[in-house]
C-alpha cells in the first residue's frame, strides 16, 4: 500500500469557503415573472464603476480585473453569473480584487511618504471592492475588509491629511471605531459633516469625498460604519436604525476638534434613513441634514419596487438583519417597519433644514421619496438630477450637496 506524503496530507485544503452569492439562500424559488431585475444579469454583484473611479480606481483597471473574473473557466455557483467562481482562486471576485490590491501595497512599500500614501489608499479602495457587498458570515470578505482597513490606516500615517482615530464608547462598555478627517485650514474646532453611508460601503470609502469637496470648504468629516459592517459589525441593523450614530452624535461636544454647535449629517441610500431619523430625534444637535438617493419609505413598503432592485441588494438587507435566508414576503413585512413614515416621523415637520437629491430612473429611490423629505422640513429643499451622463450627475450631486452643507454650517 503506497504511503501518502505527510506534507501533502497536512496542507491539503479541507474546507472551501462559501461563495458570496450562496450566503443568503432563498426559501423558495420566485414564481414566473416575479423575480428580481438582476437575477438574470451577468453579475451577481451590482457593478459600480463610476463610484469606484471616484474612489481612485481608474476604469481601465476595473475592466482589467473584471476581465480576469469573466475569463475564468473554473466552476461557478451560477454559470450564468460571472462573479460566482467558487473557492479562493483565479477568477474568484474576492481573490482577483485582493490580488490587485496587493500589487499596490507592494508598490507603497517601495515609495517615499507622499507616493506611499497614495498607493496605500489605492490598495485600500481595491480591498473594499473585494469585500463588497460585505455580507455577514463571508469570511473571505471579512479578511479583505481587515486588509483594507490596515492599508488605509498605514496610508494615513504617511499622508499629509490629518486623521484622528476615535475609539468611542457606545452602550454596555462596548466601543466603536470612527475616523475624524480635519481640513488643512487652521482655526479649529471645525464645523463637521457626519457621514451616514450606504449598507454596501466602508467608512473610509468617503475619503475622496472629503478631500475633493468638504476639506476645500473648511469642513471636517466624521465617519462611522453602518450597523453590521466593518468596525460596526457587532451591531445588527434594527428598526432603530440611527441608534449607533446617535450614540456617537451625543458625544461630539467632548471631542475638541469638532464644533458641536455646527454639525450636519450627510446620508446616502440607506444611510439617509439614519440621517433623517436623527433630524427628528436629535434636532437640537443638528444644523442640517442632506440626503442622496434616500431610502426612507417607498422601497421599504412597496413589494413591487423591491422586486425591481437587484437580488444582491435584497440579500444584503436580509444579511444586515442577521438572516442567512430570504423569503421575499417575510422580508417585505419586516422592511415596512423601517419606513420613517410608518414610524410616525416623516410627514411631521422638523425644524432641521433637509435637502434631498433625487436622480431620475433610480430604482432604489423614486422622486416621491425626496419630495416627502422636502415637505417634512420647514426649510426643506429638493434637487432633481437627470440620470445621464452618470459620472457628471454624480459629481454634480456631490458639488451641490457640499455647497448647501457649507452654507448651512457656516451661516449665522
Amino acid at each position: 500500500m503506497q504511503k501518502k506524503n505527510l506534507s501533502e496530507e497536512l496542507f491539503k485544503p479541507r474546507f472551501e469557503h462559501p461563495e458570496t452569492s450562496t450566503l443568503v439562500q432563498p426559501l423558495c424559488a420566485p414564481a414566473a415573472g416575479t423575480g428580481h431585475s438582476a437575477t438574470t444579469g451577468l453579475w451577481y454583484r451590482t457593478l459600480l464603476p463610476f463610484h469606484w473611479h471616484f474612489r481612485g480606481v481608474p476604469p481601465l483597471e476595473t475592466k482589467e480585473v473584471l476581465s480576469r473574473i469573466a475569463a475564468s473557466r473554473l466552476t461557478r455557483t451560477s454559470e450564468q453569473q460571472l462573479d460566482t467562481v467558487r473557492g479562493y482562486r483565479n477568477g474568484n471576485w474576492i481573490y482577483e480584487w485582493s490580488r490587485q490590491a496587493a500589487l499596490w501595497q507592494e508598490r507603497a512599500l517601495q515609495e517615499t511618504a507622499a507616493d506611499a500614501a497614495a498607493y496605500g489608499l489605492h490598495a485600500a479602495a481595491l480591498f473594499s471592492i473585494a469585500a463588497y457587498p460585505h455580507l455577514s458570515g463571508d469570511e473571505l470578505s471579512d479578511h479583505a475588509q481587515a486588509l483594507g482597513y490596515r492599508a488605509f490606516e498605514q496610508a494615513m500615517e504617511r499622508s499629509a491629511t490629518c486623521v484622528k482615530k476615535l475609539n468611542l464608547e457606545v452602550g454596555s462598555g462596548k466601543k466603536v471605531m470612527a475616523f475624524l478627517f480635519l481640513p488643512a485650514q487652521a482655526g479649529g474646532p471645525y464645523p463637521t459633516v457626519m457621514m451616514c453611508g450606504g449598507l454596501d460601503t466602508l467608512q473610509y470609502d468617503h475619503f475622496h469625498l472629503f478631500k475633493q469637496y468638504l476639506a476645500p470648504r473648511g469642513l471636517a468629516m466624521l465617519t462611522l460604519d453602518m450597523p453590521s459592517v466593518g468596525y460596526s459589525a457587532r451591531w445588527r441593523l434594527t428598526q432603530d436604525t440611527s441608534w449607533l450614530h446617535q450614540q456617537v452624535l451625543q458625544q461630539l461636544a467632548s471631542i475638541p476638534w469638532i464644533d458641536s454647535r455646527r454639525v450636519a449629517l450627510w446620508g446616502h441610500r440607506f444611510g439617509a434613513n439614519v440621517a433623517v431619523r436623527l433630524a427628528y430625534l436629535e434636532s437640537a444637535r443638528l444644523r442640517a441634514v442632506a440626503c442622496q438617493a434616500p431610502i426612507v419609505h417607498s422601497l421599504l413598503t412597496d413589494p413591487l419596487l423591491q422586486r425591481q432592485v437587484p437580488l444582491m441588494f435584497m440579500d444584503m438587507l436580509a444579511s444586515r438583519l442577521g438572516k442567512n435566508y430570504r423569503d421575499d414576503s417575510m422580508l417585505a413585512n419586516e422592511l415596512s417597519a423601517f419606513s420613517l413614515k410608518n414610524q410616525g416621523l416623516l410627514g411631521r415637520r422638523t425644524t432641521v433644514p433637509l435637502l434631498s437629491v433625487s436622480v431620475a430612473e433610480d430604482p432604489f429611490s423614486p422622486p416621491s421619496e425626496s419630495e416627502l423629505i422636502r415637505r417634512s422640513s420647514s426649510a426643506g429643499q429638493m434637487i432633481s438630477l437627470s440620470a445621464r451622463p452618470e459620472m457628471t450627475c454624480w459629481l454634480k450631486c456631490l458639488a451641490q450637496t457640499s455647497n448647501w452643507l457649507g452654507q448651512q454650517l457656516k451661516g449665522s
